[in-house]
């Protein structure tokens, strides 16, 4: 979903909503997989774990919170079940510090140098997307954090144009519909 939006935007987006309710995209550790290869552009190697699947739950869902305190979004369908921007800050900052790399020189046929972390590929990769959150949730790059307010939409979008006020064309045009729809409604009254 929204593919020009930064890699913590898109996590967060894997929660999303349609008129039947709202869904989530990692569901499984097979799903993660496919999301942080096709989405996140990460090589990795087997499956998640099922905790590592709960880590990335929770790096979205606290990214989430913190979406909404920074957007003052109060929407009911949108909340997270992190309890607190400060429980959420606490998981990002942890995640974050996975992205320690230490640079070591190995020798093989010639000298070249390597770049090393202890933590497991998709540690790593949801490191990376916490260290992104972090410049994105940070000011003054939190001004530009949205939520759609769009009819049963629960996403988050970078709004990057000045007109820009949906996630979506499709969110725009439900808007635009809806709104035409009371006018055209309240004239036959």
């Amino acid at each position: 979903m929204l593919p020009g939006e930064p890699l913590p935007v898109r996590l967060m987006n894997t929660v999303w909503a349609d008129a039947a309710g709202v869904h989530d995209d990692l569901t499984t550790a097979t799903a993660l997989r496919r999301w942080l290869i096709d989405v996140g552009g990460f090589d990795l190697g087997n499956v998640p774990t099922p905790p590592e699947l709960t880590e990335a739950r929770i790096l979205r869902d606290s990214l989430r919170r913190l979406a909404a305190f920074v957007t003052d979004d109060n929407r009911r369908a949108a909340r997270s079940p992190v309890e607190s921007a400060d429980a959420a800050v606490a998981m990002i900052n942890d995640m974050a510090a996975d992205q320690a790399r230490v640079v070591l020189l190995r020798r093989t046929d010639k000298l070249h140098r390597e770049s090393v972390t202890d933590a497991a590929p998709v540690r790593t990769a949801l490191a990376a997307v916490a260290g992104e959150a972090i410049e994105l949730l940070a000011e003054p790059a939190a001004g530009a954090l949205r939520a759609c307010h769009a009819p049963h939409c629960v996403l988050y979008f970078v709004k990057t144009h000045p007109r820009r006020e949906w996630c979506s064309e499709a969110c725009g045009n439900r808007v635009r519909a809806a709104r035409h729809y009371r006018r055209v409604r309240a004239g036959r009254q």
